[in-house]
Order: structure tokens, then C-alpha cells, then sequence
């Protein structure tokens, strides 16, 4: 079984990227992020193409932002939006969805920004993310978190941790409520698998940062261990992110059991840019 997550940064500007991709990479469960379209919109948009590709759907989505949806050709059950219980900004946001697929129940995230540290909206995604530890955490066994985390799990998932001083995604509180999170059982596949390799799913569309390699490992897939023990290669879809129109993220793929390209590395195609200096380089947001 093929999983892979996404976040597309609007399903409707992605199209004529989204479906090539996934005749070229044939997902059995996709996992999208960040669609900005209502579930009607998406579903016209979309469900017709699904259908013929043998897509079940589940979208949970608002107008202009957020919005997260599961795509399955191995069933699609117990569909839950949302998070039960979980907070909201004011409102519970279209944040999470999850469904049973083939066996595995997963999960479909987009976590809250934080904005800046010591904000409402930073309070927000730590609160979010343990509203979501306790959805894992009541089961059952066999489950899988994808999506973008919006935070880096280590100094490694930055291109320089100097850059991001007094940044959000890196903050120790994050960092820990990410921590906290993997703790109800959830292993951290790609990492697991490449643990010394520079791998990162995003780049600001800003100062060239795609092509020099100057990104953040953001985007993440998170499994149980009876499913983490299954796992046969993780990679991130680094092609996906070149040409016109990208996202400014990447696909995360997993296969299960099988390996349908083979154990093809960390990340595909692998950058060529080196590693810069640290301290050399300055966020594009930075004052």
C-alpha cells in the first residue's frame, strides 16, 4: 500500500499538476493539506476524476483557507472531521480528517501556523496538537498522522538553525508537543529510515530557496508500530516541487510491505546544492 501526504496550497490551483501526479505515482491513499475549497467545491472539482481513477473521497474544507482531505482505492470508513473535542480559532477549523484505508486508520492533518511565538494563535497549536494526541491515542493499533505538522522536529529538519532564531516551527514548546505526540506510539518513518540525511518538504517560494536547498522537513508521516514495522521505503517526492505552478511543499510517499520503485533514497531527485555556511543565509521574512 502506497500512502502519501500533501500539502498542496490550494487544490484548485494544483490541478494540472495534482492529477498527473497521482497517474504517475499511484497512490493507494492520498492525504492533502491546505485545499482552500469547500467540500461541494471540492467534490465538483474533483469527484468526477477521482471516480475514474477508483478514488473514494472524503474532503473537509472551508472557503480561501485550510481544508484537508483523504483520496482511498483500499476503502474508506469511518470517515471523522475534525478533531472531537479539539479547539478552535474561534472556530474548529478544517483542520483533520480520518478514515480507515486498508486496514490502517489514518489521519489527514494540517496543524495550526503559530504565526509568532507567545501568540493566541501559538497557544492554539499547541493546544491543537493535544487534542490530536488524545484522538490517536484512542485508537486503534494500526494508524498513520501525514500531513504538515508545521514544525521541524529537530535542529537536522532546517536548512541552518541559526536562520530561524525566534521563529515558530523550531520553538522548544513546539518541538515538544510534536515530542508528545509521538510519544502515544508514533514513529517518524523518514527520519527513522534516513536518519543522517539532509531531508526537507518545503521551500519558500521566495529568494530561491527551492534551488538552493534552503528548506525545512515540515511535512511528516507519523506511524504506529505495527504499521511502522511494514514500512518498505519513504521518500520525499522532490520532483513535484520543480517546474511551473509547484506548491511550495512536496509529497511525502511511504509503501508498505512493497516497494514499487525500489528503496530509491531520501529524497527524488536528490538537490544539488550544498549545504550553506551557517549563519550565511537569512530568512526571507527576516527583519
Amino acid at each position: 500500500m502506497r500512502v502519501a501526504t500533501w500539502n498542496v496550497n490550494s487544490v484548485k490551483q494544483r490541478m494540472p499538476r495534482l492529477l498527473p501526479w497521482l497517474d504517475q505515482r499511484r497512490p493507494d491513499v492520498v492525504c492533502l493539506q491546505e485545499t482552500k475549497l469547500g467540500d461541494d467545491a471540492a467534490q465538483e472539482l474533483l469527484g468526477a476524476e477521482l471516480d475514474q481513477r477508483g478514488y473514494q473521497a472524503a474532503f473537509h474544507g472551508e472557503a480561501r483557507w485550510n481544508g484537508v482531505a483523504l483520496f482511498s482505492r483500499v476503502g474508506l470508513d469511518d470517515v471523522v472531521t475534525g478533531l472531537p473535542g479539539g479547539p478552535g480559532f474561534p472556530h474548529q477549523e478544517a483542520r483533520a480528517v480520518s478514515a480507515t484505508c486498508g486496514g490502517v486508520r489514518v489521519h489527514s492533518v494540517y496543524v495550526p501556523n503559530g504565526r509568532e511565538p507567545d501568540s493566541e494563535h501559538y497557544a492554539y497549536k499547541l493546544q491543537w496538537l493535544a487534542a490530536l494526541r488524545a484522538q490517536v491515542e484512542a485508537g486503534p493499533d494500526a494508524v498513520m498522522v501525514c500531513g504538515d505538522m508545521n514544525i521541524a522536529p529537530a535542529d537536522a529538519d532546517v536548512f541552518d538553525p541559526d536562520a530561524y532564531v525566534g521563529q515558530t516551527h523550531v520553538t522548544p514548546p513546539e518541538r515538544a508537543a510534536l515530542a508528545d505526540l509521538q510519544s502515544a506510539g508514533l514513529h517518524d518513518v523518514v527520519r527513522d529510515r534516513w536518519p543522517a540525511e539532509r531531508v526537507f518538504t518545503y521551500w519558500d517560494y521566495r529568494a530561491g530557496m527551492f534551488h538552493k536547498d534552503l528548506g525545512m522537513r515540515i511535512d511528516l508521516v507519523l506511524a504506529s508500530s505495527a504499521v511502522a514495522g511494514r514500512v518498505a521505503a519513504a521518500w520525499v517526492d522532490r520532483h513535484a516541487r520543480k517546474g511551473t505552478g509547484p506548491s511550495d511543499h512536496a509529497p511525502v510517499i511511504v509503501d508498505l510491505d512493497e516497494a514499487p520503485d525500489g528503496d530509491i533514497g531520501p529524497v527524488v531527485p536528490p538537490p544539488s546544492a550544498a549545504a550553506p555556511r551557517r549563519g550565511s543565509v537569512r530568512l526571507p521574512q527576516s527583519k
